[in-house]
């Protein structure tokens, strides 16, 4: 039995853009839509009708696939993203991939078999593939990271972020900044380590990166390896909340005190960072409106009623300056 998997490789095309064709879908390229005729009439592919009508029927349900739960950044995300989904009559179905590539694949399995009315992603980086949801055509929009595919992105600007962030520790009289990010493959941690190092390169400082898993353990693995190298740190820019948690757990373990000892400024402007003492600096990125604007891109998609092309959005990332920086 011919497959729709076949048709694409004769075609030399994406499965998403056999579906579209065969769909009838005006945005597909005159050029490759007859190519995919060609190669189907060649093969003699018949589209199922039963699987047809089951891929086309919708449930009033979005899914919401982030990568930890745990961090507030993510339930903020969240929260725009449900606020937007009941206000307009769906429900949210929260899946969380924990930062790890096969749970992700699978939750998004679990999406298209369910035939969800739209997904929302936070990829785990650029390999993540959508591509039998959108065979399925249902609509994808990414937040806070890119995947590989085509598609409608709310993200901050991260590397812009990270160079103030460290370019407000060296006007403050930190002297050897470093930079504590996650994994290199995650393209939100390769971004502000890439900000981090624009602004000590123009300051003729070291480049004192450590790329560590997205949590607390590689932020306190990575502050200890900083602190007993020879090129020992005296302020920290750190790429996240969870990661931060980690970095100040070490610091205290090493009775070293933030804002005298240690500079230190975190991505992320968690609920408890303006409780400490002293209180930590931030880079604020605005989680929630990203949440909620990723909800309507998805609506557009939903109604038709957004551009052909996809829509690549950024928000702003702004520098809160608390005691944890000053020197």
């Amino acid at each position: 039995m011919v497959k729709i998997g076949d048709v694409a490789a004769a075609a030399d095309v994406s499965v998403a853009t056999v579906s579209r064709t065969l769909n009838n879908n005006s945005t597909v390229d005159p050029a490759l839509a007859e190519r995919v005729r060609a190669a189907a009439e060649s093969l003699g592919y018949r589209p199922n009708a039963v699987a047809r009508n089951l891929r086309r029927r919708r449930t009033s349900v979005w899914a919401l696939v982030i990568t930890d739960i745990e961090n507030p950044f993510y339930t903020a995300v969240a929260r725009g993203v449900e606020d937007a989904a009941r206000s307009n009559g769906y429900s949210v179905l929260l899946c969380n991939s924990d930062e790890d590539q096969e749970r992700e694949a699978r939750y998004l399995q679990v999406a298209a078999g369910e035939h969800v009315a739209g997904l929302i992603l936070a990829p785990r980086n650029a390999s993540t593939d959508v591509s039998e949801l959108r065979a399925a055509g249902i609509p994808v929009v990414v937040v806070d990271r890119s995947c590989g595919a085509e598609l409608d992105t709310v993200r901050t600007k991260s590397s812009e972020g990270a160079r103030i962030a460290t370019e407000h520790l060296l006007a403050e009289g930190w002297r050897r900044p470093a930079c504590i990010t996650g994994p290199a493959d995650a393209e939100t941690a390769e971004a502000r380590h890439a900000g981090s190092v624009l602004a000590v390169d123009a300051h003729g400082t070291d480049d004192l990166t450590r790329h560590v898993s997205y949590d607390s353990e590689g932020g306190r693995a990575a502050a200890a390896d900083l602190l007993d190298s020879d090129a020992r740190p005296d302020a920290f820019f750190v790429a996240n909340s969870m990661l931060a948690l980690g970095v100040l757990g070490e610091l205290r373990r090493r009775a070293l005190r933030v804002g005298s000892d240690v500079g230190l400024v975190m991505f992320d402007d968690a609920p408890w960072a303006r409780l400490l003492d002293p209180a930590i600096s931030v880079v604020s990125q605005s989680a929630y409106e990203m949440g909620g604007r990723a909800g309507e891109l998805l609506l557009d998609r939903l109604s038709g009623s957004g551009p052909a092309e996809p829509r690549n959005e950024y928000l702003p990332a702004t520098l809160i300056v608390r005691e944890s920086s000053r020197r």
